[in-house]
């Protein structure tokens, strides 16, 4: 039987040998997280490699993600469906082991790491997911769902500001399925880190209220499998498991170096370092025995097969509750949420209501939550003024995970990168809310939810120069534009009540998108629309107001400024001007409609002109040059939004004025 330090040796030879390949990479964390990884996967981790989606598997995150090939050496000496050839192919296109670990690219990759400090955040929500779901289906005696999270960061994550928002959450909610290993190498890009950060990483911790478990030899497996245990042993409390390592272990030259962390160690320094620790198979071999010991397909199966009896004596015993189960693992929404749907839209069309798109999103989450048991909401300090709060919101605490709801406190950053955790551990379907200028402290997270195409709900309110008095620091201006420009984001910025309530449906029906739903202060008109025009809102844009004759112009808006655009469409069709007026409340969904539909709203030949209280420059998309737009090119300003809106010349006048000079 190899020894542990030979299985360990397994991961940095792979690890070396593919950075060497590749000409690039990080083969420093590998190499000195080798032994931990080791002693977690061999003795702790739950998982299945056959079946990497097996709900009760315990979920492996690797926060430092440049160290991706800690995670493929792991993988493919375990037995999921990675292969040599792919640890060959590091870092090249379209290869299974790009440079960070991506979700959706390599079997057993969890979520997407490599910006430091999401990982963290990620397994937080993980853990999160675990302990609601815990709470929610569990009964005496049949306890289905039961598993860990498992984190490995180093000190980047640790320096990250997101990591101080969400273990700061974690110790308060009391995540005790939650373990991480700190990495405490003490060397970062530039060097050794004391000279930029000295923080009493066991003190931070303990004030969160988490377990730590300090001054634990890295290379030491035995003092590892024994701070592992102390960990499990504590389900009140999340742990940190500081581990002082070497990085780039076994490296004569490298080791403890910074010249390790981000570079190839080069032809020699492999070849004395496969000398110094007995290393003597050729360049991505491993020796069959020690492949042997490390597979793991077997016990994974048998893991995997008890979990399966298990959950078959509990639909025996809670059938409606199994089959509840069942249907939110499998990512599907109830069988009557169609029809539920849209006889909630057509009330809310039918009602007519005058009132701030914000709290028409409440009125559409009072609606929709009750027939959505997966649905768990939050909001990062701000629910009285996001009205993100329904009637039946449950917030969940230490004591009581059972509800629906997290209090995020003021952790924007923190909150959006949890609910991506949430999200790709499933179950439940996460939305969180702040202001929408502060979508900027979490803008990352929201890339990082784009790119793993994950249907979270991000909440945005007061949305423009209209929130008024705040001024310009809390004036959302270019934040639109940057929305609409990330790739795979729905962004919606309904114009009342009725799209409020489509953009909702829309996001919640969302299997692969990410949705940014931008909501009101200000009270908005509500418009009357035939049930054609009710169907097409759900295309992104639709003919809100249509000429008697082909049109001479279009004029095309969102949110608050569509009744603007109306206004200034009776003046110019006062003068004898055919008018089309447009409402574009989601701009991608719109760009992916057919081309004979897009002619239809924007037909060929015809000038455009938009009016939206953000900055301008998008609008040329659609306007082109020859057109017109009425927008920000500025921040805004304290005052009512009322002397706001005419200060800016955003106003029905200002729009017939710029058609007139155009035209």
């Amino acid at each position: 039987m190899p020894s542990r330090s030979e299985l360990a040796n397994a991961i940095r030879a792979l690890s070396m040998d593919a950075v060497q390949k590749a000409k690039s990479g990080h083969p420093g964390a590998p190499m000195g997280m080798a032994d931990i990884a080791q002693v977690l996967w061999a003795d702790y981790l739950q998982h299945n490699p056959a079946n990497p989606k097996w709900f009760n598997r315990d979920r492996f995150v690797l926060s430092n993600g440049h160290g991706s090939m800690l995670h493929y050496s792991l993988l493919h000496l375990s037995g999921y469906d990675l292969t040599i050839d792919d640890l060959k192919n590091f870092r090249q296109l379209h290869s299974r082991t790009p440079g960070h670990p991506e979700y959706g690219y390599t079997p057993g990759v969890e979520t997407t790491t490599g910006p430091l400090g999401q990982g963290i955040a990620n397994a937080v929500g993980m853990a999160m997911a675990e302990k609601v779901l815990a709470a929610q289906f569990n009964r005496p005696g049949h306890e289905v769902v039961d598993h860990n999270t498992y984190v490995f960061l180093g000190d980047g994550c640790m320096m990250e500001g997101v990591s101080h928002e969400v273990s700061s959450l974690a110790g308060t909610l009391g995540l005790g399925k939650l373990i991480a290993f700190y990495d405490d190498n003490g060397i970062s890009i530039d060097g050794e880190v004391e000279g930029w950060f000295t923080d009493d990483t066991v003190k931070r911790f303990e004030a969160y209220g988490w377990q730590v478990i300090p001054r634990v030899n890295g290379h030491d497996a035995e003092e590892i499998h024994q701070a592992i245990a102390t960990a499990k042993a504590n389900s009140d409390q999340p742990t940190l498991i500081c581990c002082k390592t070497i990085i780039g272990f076994g490296s004569p030259n490298k080791e403890g170096k910074e010249d390790c962390h981000g570079a190839p160690l080069g032809d020699d320094e492999i070849a004395l370092t496969r000398a110094r620790l007995g290393w003597t198979a050729a360049p991505f071999e491993i020796p069959t025995p020690i492949k042997s010991a490390w597979d793991a397909t077997a016990p994974g199966a048998q893991r995997e097969a008890a979990w399966d009896e298990r959950f078959e004596a509990y639909r025996a015993a809670f059938p409606e509750l199994a089959d509840e189960f069942a249907r939110r693992m499998q990512g599907q929404l109830p069988a009557s949420f169609g029809s539920d749907s849209a006889a909630f839209i057509a009330a809310v069309n039918t009602k007519g209501e005058t009132i701030a798109s914000r709290k028409a999103s409440q009125n559409s989450i009072e609606a929709l939550a009750p027939h959505l048991p997966e649905l768990f909401g939050g909001s990062a300090d701000l629910a009285a003024s996001n009205l993100t709060l329904w009637s039946g919101a449950q917030g969940i605490s230490s004591a009581d995970p059972s509800g629906n709801y997290c209090y995020y406190g003021v952790r924007e950053f923190g909150m959006s990168a949890i609910m991506n955790g949430i999200s790709v551990h499933g179950g439940l379907k996460p939305y969180g809310a702040t202001f929408f200028i502060f979508m900027e402290y979490a803008r990352n997270a929201i890339r990082m939810a784009a790119i793993m195409k994950q249907p979270v709900i991000h909440v945005y309110t007061h949305d423009s120069i209209g929130l008024g008095e705040d001024g310009p620091t809390h004036q959302p201006v270019e934040q639109l534009a940057a929305m609409r420009a990330t790739p795979n984001l729905h962004t919606w910025r309904p114009a009342d009540a009725v799209e409020s309530a489509v953009a909702w449906v829309a996001a919640i029906e969302s299997t692969e998108t990410p949705t940014a739903l931008v909501f009101s202060r200000q009270n908005l008109a509500h418009s009357v629309r035939t049930a054609e025009q009710l169907s097409n809102i759900r295309k992104g844009a639709y003919v809100l107001r249509a000429p008697q004759a082909p049109a001479d112009l279009v004029l095309i808006s969102t949110g608050s400024e569509v009744t603007l655009a109306l206004e200034a469409a009776e003046v110019l069709s006062a003068q004898g001007k055919n008018v089309q007026v447009v409402s574009m409340p989601c701009t991608t969904v719109f760009d992916a409609q057919d081309s004979a539909y897009q002619e239809s709203v924007l037909p060929t030949g015809v000038k455009r002109f938009a009016i939206e209280a953000a900055t301008k420059d998008f609008w040329y998309k659609y306007v082109g040059l020859e057109g017109g737009i009425i927008g920000m090119s500025s921040f805004g300003e304290s005052a009512p939004a009322g002397e706001l809106f005419k200060h800016f010349g955003i106003s029905s006048a200002a729009l017939v004025a710029l058609v007139e000079a155009k035209l």
